[in-house]
């Protein structure tokens, strides 16, 4: 059930950025200026982009609260791959021999990884110290990403924008699988627990970060980047905090790092497509 949820979570991932992108792009504000963040809202391309975000999320929730995240975060990667062709139809994204290969080593990579890694689920209530080390750190790359994307333009751009809100959203699903443990007890539960607060701070900054990266009009490197670092980051965390694990013997561990290594190296080859000539929507 995990598998399944996670891979529609994907879908609805990857056709809500595409469509978050379109109206991204036709707003009348520029790449650094940040009043494109409240124009957004008055474009229903924009709009019908982050239901279905929201949509994701919820399944998302669901998958990891039955399954391990390092493989519910694997399977939500190919949310890039299913964006390439709605990308090249609703935004004329350049999808190529490039964007081909790239997209066919994500995939190989990760059925590699799920199949012979078989990662498990540890523990259910990590320390606080595990918390703490992991928001630290993840904060402090997040912020030094943003810094450097802040000065740079196009693919770097948006591949930088794009990291830093994979790493946000690669600590908000390790938040939400706390987070939907504690569904049960009651809007006064929910009010009194640190990972409804630790949501809402990830989300956010994964938003506008995301956001910034699909301004640049460069929808592969701005998703390569975003997944590739969720993707990474998730399996720290799944590791560091929850003691997450994969299969040990015959080589099997090995050959899962290989697989995820051979994703990480589709997603930079995604990272470096070029932008489309006319980055103006219309229509």
């Amino acid at each position: 059930m995990a598998v399944a949820l996670a891979l529609l979570a994907a879908v609805a991932f990857a056709a809500g950025t595409v469509l978050q992108q379109r109206g991204t792009l036709r707003t009348p504000a520029g790449e650094d200026d940040a009043r494109f963040l409240t124009q957004i809202l008055h474009e229903p391309a924009w709009l019908a982009g982050a239901l279905l975000q929201a949509f994701g999320w919820i399944l998302q929730a669901a998958a990891l609260n039955r399954g391990a995240l390092l493989v519910v975060q694997a399977l939500t990667t190919l949310s890039l791959v299913i964006a390439l062709p709605l990308g090249a139809r609703l935004t004329d994204q350049q999808v190529g021999h490039r964007e081909v290969v790239g997209a066919l080593s994500v995939v190989l990579g990760i059925v590699l990884f799920l199949s012979v890694g078989t990662p498990e689920g540890g523990a259910t209530r990590p320390s606080a110290a595990a918390w703490w080390t992991a928001g630290i750190g993840a904060a402090a790359v997040t912020a030094a990403l943003a810094a450097f994307g802040r000065s740079r333009r196009g693919a770097a751009r948006a591949a930088l924008f794009g990291t830093a809100a994979g790493v946000a959203f690669a600590l908000q699903a390790a938040v939400t699988k706390v987070f939907v443990g504690e569904l049960g007890h009651g809007v006064g539960g929910l009010l009194s627990t640190w990972s409804t607060y630790g949501l809402i701070v990830t989300a956010l900054a994964g938003f506008v970060l995301q956001q910034s990266a699909l301004k640049t009009g460069v929808l592969a490197p701005a998703m390569a980047a975003s997944n590739a670092s969720t993707l990474a980051f998730s399996v720290v965390f799944g590791i560091r905090i929850f003691d997450e694990s994969l299969a040990h013997g015959s080589g099997r561990a090995t050959a899962a790092w290989v697989g995820l290594g051979l994703a990480m190296l589709g997603v930079i080859r995604l990272a470096s497509a070029h932008a489309p000539v006319d980055r103006t929507v219309s229509g």
